[in-house]
């Protein structure tokens, strides 16, 4: 299974280029100084608008959202079962950890740029533009996915007033395809599809089916706009929305508390099983083993208090601000998480948890038709705001590299003469992940979310490691307690989820660092800053 098409061509590109990452090991491993990054932050013309609690808000913004209303059905019908409590909390530890480890490099290298900094920081060029590529893939990815979760609630909200649209316009051809097929065999689905849409069928062109996710497309460009416009009023318009989602999470939590079912508990960690996935293949489930698959499948529920950490080059005071907003943000979430998880497989049978609305369905079983229109509505607006901070992170990465000449700063690092935003950047996030939205299924593209994350949050907890030893005396506003337990012990952790990921995972991130490698040594090590300033590093 490793020997795929897609792994031999990113392998062969990898040993293609070893060559000359050892023939310029001395070029490519030079470190960018702090005290460099703290010159650029002096001249940066991004806005100082974010306080504390905005940044507060932007990381609760992003974590809670298509992972609550979306992964969590996943994750129990496909995973875990009602042991989707223990995912979360084993997810929630390798995310602690990490958290820790980003607040002490945030604290003394408050840049925006997140993991891609403290690794250019440390290790060097080369390993930073690694971990830029692979939070590029992050980013885009985890936007994609949050867009496909904001159309399926659309979706449902809208049928709230017999409003439909036609099956082919809110699905990517892969899910269509699979429905479809499922409703031949299986008259419920052909029923429930009937009483969703006004069309049952697919058009063709050329005698090609068609289907796009037009929702999920539109509101790509939507968000985008408003990132182009401003960092102030994307913040502004994501604490309305997370005061929305957090209310609605907490009437979730306390009304659904009054309906469950202990039986539907039992057994709490289902007997390990293969079972049949959402596109018609067969993985193994439940279990202990099933417990940790699930952590790291969901993981993508966790993802966004890392971007926190990009927004320090428009934080008042991002030493003490940035740190604060990460960790304070994380404890938040994953208290809500736990007992989120507890409710849905309390509410419904693990196996009959609907994967695309988890909450709204559950609470639509047992009869409380008001609460599907109330998590309806928490649902867009808690999706919408992941989706700006996932954006707003994308374009901040971009522009990070593109200082650093890694990336071509006249576009990347080009701000709107009026808004002082990197607008260029944004356009392209947009349509990039505007089209990944519209044709990929949400599962496939929330896999290659998880395992990008990860491996940035192994480089991070071993970056600030390293940098503890290599400079001690340096002023730190946090330090991470315990440092020799937390850093390894973050890395084993982040690491131990990547491997129980699929095969398939990692030859797509393979391909796409392949792919980054060859981009660094055709492009960015001739037009790096670093290189161009010959002893300006170390």
């Amino acid at each position: 299974m490793f020997m795929s098409p897609v792994l031999l061509i990113g392998l062969v590109i990898i040993i293609i280029l070893a060559y000359p990452i050892i023939k310029l090991r001395h070029q490519i491993f030079k470190r960018k100084s702090v005290e460099i990054f703290q010159e650029e932050m002096k001249t940066s013309q991004l806005r100082r608008v974010l306080g504390k609690w905005s940044l507060t808000s932007l990381g609760i913004g992003a974590i809670i959202g298509a992972g609550i209303f979306v992964m969590t059905g996943i994750g129990a019908r496909e995973y875990a079962g009602p042991a989707l409590a223990l995912s979360f909390v084993f997810a929630g530890i390798g995310c602690a950890l990490a958290a820790l480890c980003y607040a002490e490099f945030a604290s003394f290298l408050p840049v925006e740029g997140s993991a891609y900094a403290y690794s250019y920081a440390t290790m060097g060029e080369f390993f930073a533009w690694i971990i830029g590529w692979d939070l590029i893939l992050e980013y885009a990815m985890a936007s994609g996915a949050v867009a496909v979760g904001w159309s399926g609630y659309m979706g449902k909200f809208l049928n709230l007033f017999d409003i439909k649209f036609p099956f082919w316009l809110m699905h990517d051809f892969f899910s269509a395809r699979q429905a479809l097929s499922d409703s031949v065999s299986n008259p419920t689905v052909m029923t429930e599809l009937q009483n969703h849409f006004t069309q049952i069928s697919m058009p063709t062109i050329a005698g090609i089916p068609f289907a796009i996710n037009l929702p999920a497309f539109l509101i790509v460009w939507f968000v985008t706009m408003i990132l182009i416009k401003g960092i102030k009023e994307a913040a502004s318009t994501n604490v309305i929305m997370v005061a929305i989602k957090v209310s609605v999470v907490v009437f979730i939590i306390i009304v659904g508390a009054q309906y469950i079912n202990t039986a539907n508990w039992d057994p709490f960690i289902p007997a390990r099983a293969s079972i049949m996935g959402p596109l018609g293949d067969t993985h193994m489930a439940y279990g202990l083993l099933g417990i940790v698959s699930g952590a790291a499948y969901i993981f993508f529920a966790y993802i966004g208090f890392d971007t926190v950490s990009t927004h320090a080059g428009e934080s008042i005071n991002p030493k003490k601000d940035i740190p604060f907003g990460i960790i304070t943000s994380l404890i938040v979430c994953t208290i809500l998480y736990i007992l989120v998880s507890l409710v849905l497989t309390g509410m419904v049978n693990y196996k009959q948890v609907d994967i695309n609305a988890p909450l709204a369905s559950a609470f639509s079983s047992v009869g409380l038709k008001y609460a599907v229109f109330i998590i309806s509505v928490a649902a867009i607006a808690g999706i919408t705001s992941v989706l700006i901070v996932m954006l707003l992170g994308q374009s901040r990465v971009f522009f990070a590299m593109s200082k650093d000449g890694l990336l071509p700063k006249n576009f990347f690092g080009k701000l709107h003469t009026k808004f002082r935003t990197p607008y260029k950047a944004n356009l392209l996030t947009g349509t990039v992940v505007s089209l990944v939205a519209a044709m990929t299924p949400i599962h496939i593209i929330a896999e290659l979310v998880n395992i990008g994350t990860l491996l940035a949050f192994v480089m991070v907890c071993g970056s600030v490691w390293i940098m503890r030893y290599r400079e001690p005396l340096r002023e730190r506003a946090f330090r991470t307690p315990l440092i020799n337990v937390v850093a390894p012990l973050g890395m084993l952790f982040n690491f131990g989820m990547m491997l129980s990921l699929g095969a398939h995972n990692w030859e797509r991130l393979l391909f796409w660092l392949a792919i980054g490698m060859a981009i660094y040594f055709f492009y960015g090590r001739k037009h790096s800053v670093m290189y161009k300033l010959g002893n300006g590093g170390k």
